[in-house]
């Protein structure tokens, strides 16, 4: 019997979402709410009915797992919590420092529900995170550097997009290369965030709006750019159609440690992405979590969940005998 999935939101992501779906046998889209007007949002399945976000609670017989495509500035610490009472759900929260909080408040709504929730999916947080979990293991003498880039962050541009006056936006985030060989190198360097990375922002502001007020509060903005040397280039809208289209991203986890007695060996672990298009690569990461968060529920968990506490066998449709067979 196929995962019967959801979609609540219908942007990049939730595009993505649908696109991931098709490569899934044993999951088929079930439905898409939004909050737009249904009849104006037009999906790639046929068949596949577009529901308003408001009547989500009329079909929480009709959808294993709700995948929620919403920002993290702003949707998803209301949405997740809220339809964690209805459904297993799985989100993209990413503001790093908000994930406790956000676990928490998801973690009491699941629970009392009886329904599994996995929060923070994708590759930052996500498989970036496993991988620094993994290597601190392995490498228990030794220091953790993640580098993003360059690409251009979702979440960042979002946030970028709710500031007063700004009608889109796109944000790269690029590391500083010498910080990434001096890392290579294996000498352990002690570098700040502002180090690590720049982070460069193309806005296009409403006709009219405060062009200093906008990038004042770009840059001072905390969690997304205060830490960083930020530049901000206002454009217009052709200019940014023109040039600033795609969603690449990518970026490297890195850990260098010590072995030995005397710790005389120096090792490396790297794990790096190139990704054509983030919102694509993310939705496969999610529908693969999608698939774990029904199988948990189905023999008997609940509450909110991370990539932490998710058996890698969980994620594939393979059996465990096929995974040992080929995998292994």
């Amino acid at each position: 019997m196929s995962i019967r999935v959801g979609i609540f939101g219908y942007g990049n992501l939730g595009r993505g979402i649908e696109a991931a779906i098709r490569q899934n046998p044993d999951m088929e889209l079930a439905a898409v709410f939004t909050r737009r007007a249904p009849e104006t949002v037009k999906i790639n399945t046929v068949g596949v009915p577009v529901y308003h976000a408001d009547t989500v609670s009329d079909h929480k017989n009709d959808i294993d797992v709700m995948i929620l495509c919403g920002g993290s500035a702003t949707d998803l610490p209301v949405q997740t919590p809220t339809l964690a009472k209805l459904f297993n759900v799985v989100d993209s929260f990413d503001t790093h420092a908000k994930i406790p909080e956000h676990f928490e408040n998801v973690n009491k709504a699941a629970a009392a529900a009886g329904k599994v929730a996995i929060i923070s999916v994708g590759w930052d947080p996500g498989m970036f995170s496993l991988n620094r979990m993994y290597a601190g293991a392995v490498l228990p003498e030794g220091k953790d550097y993640t580098f993003w880039g360059k690409g251009v962050s979702q979440g960042h541009s979002d946030a970028i997009r709710r500031i007063d006056g700004v009608a889109d936006a796109k944000q790269y985030t690029i590391p500083v290369e010498a910080a990434l060989e001096a890392v290579r190198s294996g000498s352990c360097p002690e570098l700040t965030t502002r180090q690590k990375h720049i982070r460069e922002c193309f806005v296009v502001a409403k006709e009219g709006a405060d062009l200093a007020r906008i990038e004042n509060e770009i840059k001072t903005m905390p969690n997304y750019f205060a830490d960083y040397d930020t530049t901000v280039h206002f454009i217009s809208k052709e200019e940014l159609e023109r040039d600033h289209s795609g969603i690449p991203h990518g970026g490297f986890v890195i850990r260098t440690g010590k072995t030995g007695f005397n710790k005389e060996h120096s090792h490396v672990i790297e794990y790096s992405l190139k990704l054509d298009s983030n919102p694509e690569f993310t939705a496969s990461v999610i529908v693969a979590y999608a698939r774990a968060a029904v199988r948990m529920n189905q023999r008997g968990e609940s509450g909110c969940k991370t990539v932490f506490d998710v058996a890698p066998a969980l994620l594939s449709p393979l059996s465990a005998e096929e995974l040992r067979k080929t995998l292994l």
